[in-house]
């Protein structure tokens, strides 16, 4: 996380509209770290996903708590916009934010999706294999025998992912969260006292602008 990333979050959530945060160097932890700070200055995490590196969308959280936070943080913290100082860092909030983002990146294709995407991907590793070695008979044996490896593991990895998701929905479910279903059918965990879109929820945000 930058402190460019920071300041300039800070200038777009200044407006009150929705804010987009992306940045094609982010890790998971890096953007749950700015969704940390933006939950300090009145805003809070959306969704997520997979762009040019990760894109983060956060709204303005109207609950009156989130509201005392941010006019405090803004008032404690004045020089915030301009490189000053900023609250201290909530390592609680930071990883249940970050499982949050984690649960809802895995959750964005389903296990049907990720294995027709990986047996694709796997397909064309093996032609390049093929192309790379000319196209001969050992070409087309060694690429035979890297695509059936390959394909043998995938249930594994399907199974890991699945434990990988579950630990994430535990933690959550563990901290208060709870499991709804998005317009889209996508499966969401919102925080205590979140509410389904339309009545106030965070999942009903619309588009930022980008950074």
């Amino acid at each position: 996380m930058s402190d460019q990333d920071v300041r300039m979050m800070l200038r777009e959530m200044a407006t009150g509209e929705a804010v987009q945060v992306t940045s094609s160097m982010s890790s998971i932890g890096k953007i749950a770290e700015l969704a940390v700070i933006a939950e300090q200055f009145g805003y809070q995490y959306s969704d997520v996903r997979r762009g040019n590196g990760y894109v983060m969308s956060l709204v303005a959280d109207p609950g009156p708590q989130a509201r005392a936070r941010a006019s405090r943080n803004w008032a404690q913290y004045p020089e915030a916009l301009d490189g000053g100082a900023l609250p201290p860092f909530m390592p609680e909030a930071f990883q249940l934010l970050k499982a949050c983002i984690t649960f809802d990146l895995t959750s964005g294709v389903s296990d049907k999706q990720k294995l027709i995407i990986a047996s694709l991907g796997i397909t064309v590793m093996a032609v390049s294999v093929v192309a790379g070695l000319h196209a001969d008979t050992t070409s087309f044996v060694v690429a035979g025998v890297v695509w059936v490896v390959l394909m043998s593991l995938l249930p594994l990895l399907n199974v890991a992912g699945r434990r990988y998701k579950a630990k994430f929905a535990a933690q959550l479910s563990a901290a208060g969260f709870t499991p709804v279903t998005d317009q889209s059918g996508r499966l969401r965990y919102l925080p205590p006292g979140g509410q389904l879109p339309g009545h106030g929820n965070p999942f009903a945000g619309g588009e930022g602008t980008q950074q």
